[in-house]
C-alpha cells in the first residue's frame, strides 16, 4: 500500500540535532530509547513469543496485520527517526505481555492506520472482522476536534475514551499500552510536550490504570511522568535507591528466608518474593507529604502467596508473632477490597535492623488479579465469563459517563475524572454491615449518594457511630454511618450540598434532581444568576436589551433558548462565572459607548484644610459644624467608601463614592468644586438604617421565619413591604438599623440561609 504523496513528505530523519537546546536530555539516554532491532526483528519477536498463547489462525492474523500495517506506514517516521512501525510493534508487545488476546495485538498493530493513512475501518472489518475493527475505532488517536479551549478537546478526548471503554473495555488497555511507549520515547518530543504529555498521563491515564488494577502499568506510567516533570526529584530518588542497591538485596533476602523458614512449616506451597516501592510512590511521601527517605516505612515490602483465604490470616499471624508491628498500619483489602478489585493484607513491621517492611499477604488468585487487574480475564483464559459480575465490576464507566451527561461544562469532566479516579480511598460500613469505598475527604452526603439517589435525595440527616454529625461531616475509615431520610415527598437535596461534596457521583445526581425536578426554579435561580454576575461586572442594559443579549449568548453556547440557558445555570450544569470574560467583551463591543481617556477613579482636589466630626459619624474635609445628610439615593453606610455634595442651604450630602448620582471622574462635573472628601469617624456608636431587597419563593410562614431570624439577631425592623408575583416569586423589602457594612453583611448572610430564600441584595445602590 503506498502512502499519499502529503504523508510522505512528513519523514524525520534520525538526528539528535532535533533536540531544542533548552531542557536539552543528554545523547545517551537519547540512545537507550531507541529500538535495539529492526521492526522484522522485533515482531519476530512478537511472534515467537506469542506461539506459547495462540493457534495458527491467530499467529496468521498477526502476521496480516503486520503485514498490513507496514505497508501503510511505509516511509513514516517517529520523532526519534525510527520508521513508525516500530510504535504498533512496541504497543503489540506490551499487550503480549500482559497476556491479552490475539484481537488486542492485531488492533494494536492496526491502531494508527485508520488516522495516519488512507485505510479504513472497512478495510479492517473485511478483512479482520468487526470486533477488530471496533477496537482500531476505539484506540485510534482523536483528530482535531473544533473547540475553543484546552480543556473542552480534553473533555471531548475523554468522553469518547469512556464511550469506548463502556463497549469494550479491551480499548483502553490498547490505549494505555499505546501511551506507555509513548512515554518510553517521550524524550524525543519539545519540551513543552514532554510535560503536557507527562502532566496528562499522570492526572488522567495512570489513575486510569490503578482504576483497571493494573499495577505494572501504574506504577511504570507514574514513574516515567515524574521523571519528566520533576527530573531533579526523580533523580535523587532512583540515586538514593542504587546507593543502597547491594544493602537492600541482602536484606530483603534475609528477611525472606526466615519467614520461608517459620511459614514454610504452617503453609504449604507458598511462594515468598521482595519488592521495592515505585519512584513515584516515593516521590508523593517525600515531596507532597514532606517526609525523610528514612521515614517511609514501605519502601521495602514482602510479599507473601499462598493457596487460600485462610492460610493468608494464618501467615498473618506468623508475621506478628516474628516481628513488630507498628500501630496503625495494618489493612484488610480482603474482607474490604478496594475498588479496582485488589485483595490483599498489609501490615507493616520492624525487622531485625530497626528498618521497617512492609508485608503484602494474598491467594494466588488475589495475585493475578493485583498484578493485571481487568487484563487477568484474557491472560488466565478467563474471557469475558462471568460477564455480569464483570460489568458490575467496571460499573464506574457508565456512571462516569453517566455524569457527562449532565454537566455541559468541559472542565467539570476531567475533573471528574481526576476526582473519581483517585488511589486514596476510605471504607465506610452501612448499619447493616455492608461496605461503601469513598475517596478520601468524602462527606455523609457522598455515602448517602453513593447507597441510592432515593437516599440522598430525600436525606435529611446522618448518625455516624450511633451520634447526630453535621451535613458536612467528613467520613473516616470503619465508622458505621446511618442516613436519616424524609418520608415527605419531593423535598429534594440542598443546593448547598455542591459546595462540600467530594464525589463527582453525588454533585451530578443533585444536579440531575434540580434539572428534572426543579426546571422553573432552576430558570429563576439562573436569572437571578445573570442578573448578579451582570451587575458585578457593570453590564447595564434595558430589560428589550438583556432579553435579546441573553438570546444570542444562549444560541452560542447550542441552547434551545434563553430558558434552557437559565436552567443550565440554575441546577449548575454551565459555569457562568467561566464565560463571564466573553460575555462582558461582547456586550463592550455591542453597547458600551467609548470611554473617555481621563483615569477611571474619583478625583478630589484636596485642600489643606483640617478635618471636623459630625454627629453622625461622618468628619469631611475643611468644613466645621455643618449640617450632615446621609443621601437616600444610595444609603451609605459605615464601612462604604463615601464622597460628599456640598447643597445650597441644606449642608452636605453624603454619597457612596459608586453612587449613580456621583460622576466617575470629578473634574469633569459640572460643579467639581462642589464635592469634598469624607470619611466614616473611627468610633461610631450610631445605628443607621439599610434596605434589603429579599427574592424568595412564597410559602406560608416565610414572613414569620423572616422575622425570627432578624429578632434573634436584636436587629430593629423599620419597615416591611411585600408583594407577590404570578410565578410564586415574593419581593421583599426590609428597612433594617445596623451599624455598618460588617453587621449588614452578618444579617444579610443568616437571612440568606432560610429556606425558599433565593437572593438577597443590599437595596438602593
Amino acid at each position: 500500500m503506498k502512502m499519499s504523496e502529503e504523508k510522505s513528505k512528513k519523514i524525520i530523519m534520525p538526528s539528535f540535532d532535533n533536540i531544542p537546546e533548552e531542557d536539552v536530555i543528554d545523547e545517551a539516554t537519547l540512545k537507550e530509547q531507541l529500538s535495539k532491532k529492526s521492526p522484522e526483528a522485533l515482531f519476530a519477536d512478537l511472534r515467537n513469543l506469542a506461539q506459547a498463547h495462540m493457534n495458527s489462525d491467530e499467529l496468521e492474523m498477526l502476521d496480516r496485520a503486520y503485514e498490513m500495517a507496514s505497508d501503510a506506514h511505509a516511509g513514516q517516521f517517529r520523532h526519534s527517526g525510527e520508521p513508525y512501525i516500530v510504535h504498533p510493534v512496541e504497543v503489540a508487545l506490551i499487550l503480549l505481555n500482559l497476556g491479552m488476546d490475539a484481537e488486542s495485538m492485531t488492533a494494536a498493530l492496526l491502531h494508527d492506520v485508520v488516522e495516519d493513512t488512507p485505510i479504513t475501518k472497512d478495510d479492517i472489518k473485511n478483512i479482520f472482522g468487526e470486533a477488530v475493527a471496533e477496537l482500531v475505532e476505539g484506540v485510534t488517536k482523536l483528530g482535531k476536534v473544533p473547540l475553543s479551549t484546552k480543556e473542552e478537546q480534553q473533555a471531548e478526548n475523554v468522553r469518547k475514551m469512556l464511550m469506548a471503554m463502556s463497549k469494550d473495555i479491551r480499548v483502553i488497555i490498547i490505549k494505555l499500552a499505546d501511551r506507555i511507549h509513548n512515554m518510553r520515547t517521550l524524550a524525543f518530543m519539545k519540551p513543552y510536550k514532554r510535560r503536557e504529555k507527562a502532566q496528562e498521563t499522570l492526572e488522567i491515564y495512570a489513575p486510569i490504570a490503578h482504576r483497571l488494577g493494573i499495577r505494572g502499568v501504574k506504577e511504570e506510567l507514574e514513574d516515567l511522568a515524574i521523571s519528566y516533570l520533576d527530573p531533579v526529584a526523580y533523580k535523587e530518588i532512583k540515586n538514593l535507591l542504587e546507593n543502597q542497591q547491594s544493602k537492600r538485596k541482602e536484606y530483603l533476602e534475609n528477611i525472606q528466608n526466615k519467614i520461608s523458614e517459620r511459614i514454610s512449616l504452617i503453609v504449604p506451597n507458598c511462594s515468598i518474593s521482595g519488592r521495592i516501592k515505585s519512584v513515584h510512590g516515593i516521590y508523593r511521601k517525600m515531596y507532597m507529604q514532606g517526609k525523610s527517605f528514612d521515614e517511609i516505612y514501605d519502601i521495602y515490602a514482602v510479599r507473601i502467596i499462598v493457596d487460600d483465604v485462610v492460610d493468608c490470616y494464618n501467615c498473618l499471624g506468623v508475621i506478628h508473632d516474628m516481628f513488630k508491628s507498628i500501630p496503625g498500619r495494618f489493612k484488610d483489602y480482603i474482607s474490604t477490597p478496594k475498588a479496582n478489585m485488589y485483595q490483599s493484607l498489609h501490615t507493616t513491621v520492624i525487622g531485625d535492623r530497626g528498618i521497617p517492611f512492609e508485608v503484602q499477604i494474598r491467594t494466588w488468585e488475589m495475585h493475578r488479579t493485583a498484578e493485571y487487574g481487568v487484563a487477568a480475564h484474557w491472560k488466565y483464559k478467563l474471557g469475558m465469563s462471568g460477564k455480569q459480575k464483570f460489568e458490575e465490576k467496571f460499573a464506574w464507566i457508565r456512571q462516569l459517563l453517566e455524569a457527562q451527561n449532565v454537566t455541559e461544562n468541559p472542565e467539570d469532566i476531567v475533573n471528574t475524572i481526576k476526582t473519581d479516579l483517585v488511589q486514596e480511598e476510605v471504607f465506610v460500613f452501612t448499619p447493616k454491615g455492608s461496605v461503601i469505598s469513598l475517596p478520601a475527604g468524602a462527606t455523609v452526603v457522598d455515602f448517602a449518594y453513593a447507597i441510592h439517589s432515593a437516599v440522598g435525595n430525600r436525606m435529611t440527616g446522618a448518625k455516624v457511630d450511633g451520634r447526630i454529625v453535621p451535613i458536612d461531616y467528613v467520613v473516616k475509615t470503619g465508622e458505621i454511618v446511618e442516613i436519616i431520610t424524609s418520608s415527605q415527598q419531593g423535598k429534594g437535596p440542598s443546593r448547598d450540598w455542591l459546595k462540600f461534596v467530594k464525589t463527582s457521583g453525588a454533585r451530578n445526581k443533585i444536579r440531575s434532581w434540580y434539572k428534572k425536578e426543579r426546571r422553573e426554579e432552576n430558570i429563576l435561580e439562573g436569572k437571578l444568576e445573570v442578573e448578579r454576575e451582570f451587575r458585578r461586572n457593570f453590564i447595564r442594559l434595558s430589560d428589550d436589551d438583556t432579553e435579546k443579549f441573553v438570546a444570542e449568548i444562549a444560541q452560542r453556547q447550542r441552547f434551545a433558548n434563553s430558558d434552557d440557558f437559565y436552567a443550565a445555570i440554575g441546577y449548575g450544569g454551565v459555569s457562568l462565572n467561566r464565560m463571564m470574560p466573553h460575555i462582558k467583551d461582547e456586550y463592550v463591543k455591542l453597547y458600551k459607548q467609548p470611554e473617555k481617556k481621563e483615569e477611571d477613579v474619583i478625583k478630589v482636589t484636596k485642600k489643606p484644610q483640617k478635618k471636623s466630626k459630625s454627629k453622625d459619624g461622618v468628619v469631611i474635609e475643611g468644613i466645621d459644624n455643618c449640617l450632615i445628610k446621609l443621601s437616600k439615593c444610595c444609603s451609605p453606610l459605615p464601612g462604604d467608601s463615601i464622597i460628599g455634595f456640598i447643597t445650597r442651604g441644606h449642608g452636605v450630602s453624603i454619597h457612596k463614592r459608586d453612587c449613580p448620582n456621583v460622576p466617575k471622574v470629578i473634574e469633569l462635573a459640572d460643579e467639581p468644586e462642589r464635592w469634598i472628601n469624607a470619611g466614616w469617624d473611627t468610633d461610631i456608636k450610631e445605628d443607621f438604617t439599610a434596605t434589603l431587597s429579599l427574592v424568595c419563593l412564597d410559602r406560608v410562614g416565610l414572613m414569620a421565619d423572616i422575622s425570627k431570624t432578624i429578632a434573634d439577631m436584636r436587629v430593629m425592623i423599620y419597615g416591611i413591604n411585600s408583594k407577590t408575583k404570578k410565578d410564586r416569586r415574593a419581593i421583599i423589602e426590609l428597612t433594617i438599623g445596623v451599624n455598618g457594612t460588617e453587621h449588614l453583611q452578618g444579617v444579610m448572610s443568616r437571612i440568606s440561609k432560610i429556606n425558599g430564600i433565593l437572593d438577597i441584595e443590599r437595596a438602593n445602590g
